[in-house]
């Protein structure tokens, strides 16, 4: 390769580099410093320590790779260390709304020193594994920046004043939602998990084969109104419904509605604060419980991991993403074919979160990213409205514990054929 094409290269990593870094503070232009240091849960962060955690991933994996190199804060290293055990002990999660200190301004110089050390380093050239740990910062990055938004929802929600992340949400075209139609999928054995094109994260790997039984898929999400026809009929309260496990928590939670649906039943919270619910848009803030009951409901099932990204699969990446500012699920265009695959909601799917056949997490300490989480766990698929577009694809695969409704997760309904 000539120098000429690796300073092009380098230029145009660097570039991306700067992008990603800039956006998560950009996401926190409208919050205050009070805002930014709290947590409404053991499972959220406070803002500021998302800013502070990502800087530390690239201080950590990128400039520490560097024998010579000398962090300006080394004590920091144990306040923002996640869950790398194999590089030293944490401070616990449910305390990180604990950490007044640093401040909101330490940790934006902090995060300048560091982008700017990296800047450097991209620019001097870096080999191909180095490319790949920078890569996967990035894509760290991304999911921190719709963990940001989604936590400060939590945080807001939280507050008996009810405040807004933004003034408005952007208003949508008005229009009824397309009809529920099923699209008969694919039969026999096919392949998935990433093929080898650009980035993926090591649990989307092997690419390996699949069987598919005869089965269908809705050709949109479950939408707010077909949701409130479950609560107004009494799911909540009809046990026969519920996953043994999904009714106890059902009881013990006091669960009646989706997490942001208000009394009335016809508002709910947003990031722009109470709304009221457009029964077009898609259902959210729904845990895997209340996904799987809602099907049963229904008559139907949910996809696997497998039947969806059958679906998915050479479909392009578009629809309401972080990219659009929405900030919210909007109502299905009427049109044929699959719709809402990306963007929107998280598609929660009847596959437990477990290992590929042939998987290997990687290597030293960034083996610890996806591997060991790799129980109790299902697997949703598609993305959000607060996820960036170019961080998901059709392989891609999130988890989450199947009482955990915080996120943006919503439904696609399946059935056997």
């Amino acid at each position: 390769m000539s120098p000429l094409r690796l300073l092009a290269d380098n230029d145009t990593l660097v570039e991306r580099f700067r992008r990603v870094r800039n956006r998560s503070t950009a996401l926190c232009t409208h919050l205050s410093v009070e805002d930014m240091m709290v947590q409404s849960m053991p499972d959220a962060s406070p803002a500021k320590w998302h800013l502070a955690h990502t800087t530390w991933f690239f201080e950590q994996f990128v400039l520490g790779a560097d024998a010579g190199y000398r962090p300006a804060h080394p004590e920091w290293h144990y306040l923002f260390n996640s869950y790398y055990q194999s590089v030293g002990p944490m401070h616990a999660r449910p305390q990180r709304g604990l950490l007044s200190r640093p401040g909101v301004a330490q940790v934006l110089d902090y995060r300048a020193r560091v982008d700017e050390a990296v800047s450097e380093r991209l620019l001097s050239g870096i080999d191909a594994s180095m490319l790949a740990v920078v890569e996967l910062g990035l894509e760290h990055e991304q999911q921190h920046q719709e963990l940001l938004l989604t936590d400060i929802k939590h945080a807001f929600a939280s507050n008996p004043l009810l405040p807004a992340y933004i003034a408005r949400l952007t208003p949508a075209e008005s229009q009824a939602t397309a009809s529920l139609d099923f699209i008969a999928g694919r039969e026999g054995i096919i392949e998935i998990g990433h093929d080898g094109q650009g980035f993926a994260f090591d649990n989307e790997s092997p690419r390996h084969r699949a069987l598919l039984h005869p089965h269908a898929l809705a050709n949109r999400l479950v939408t707010n109104a077909e949701y409130a026809a479950f609560v107004h009929d009494g799911g909540y309260r009809e046990p026969s419904l519920w996953l043994s496990e999904g009714w106890d928590t059902v009881r013990r939670e006091n669960w009646c509605r989706p997490l942001y649906w208000q009394d009335d039943l016809a508002s709910e919270f947003t990031l722009a604060g109470v709304q009221p619910i457009d029964p077009h848009a898609p259902v959210c803030h729904v845990s895997y419980f209340e996904a799987d009951a809602f099907a049963r409901w229904a008559g139907a099932r949910l996809p696997t991991e497998a039947e969806w990204e059958s679906a998915a699969a050479g479909l392009p990446v578009q629809g309401n993403l972080l990219d659009e500012q929405a900030f919210h699920p909007r109502a299905a265009a009427r049109e044929l074919g699959p719709l809402q695959m990306f963007g929107d909601v998280w598609e929660w799917t009847a596959s437990p979160y477990v290992s590929y056949p042939g998987f290997r997490p990687l290597a030293g300490a960034l083996g610890e990213y996806n591997g060991k989480f790799m129980c109790g766990q299902w697997v949703l698929r598609g993305g959000s409205c607060v996820t960036p577009r170019e961080h998901v694809r059709a392989s891609y695969r999130n988890f989450f514990p199947p009482h955990a409704r915080w996120q943006f997760m919503g439904i696609r309904l399946g059935q056997d054929r």
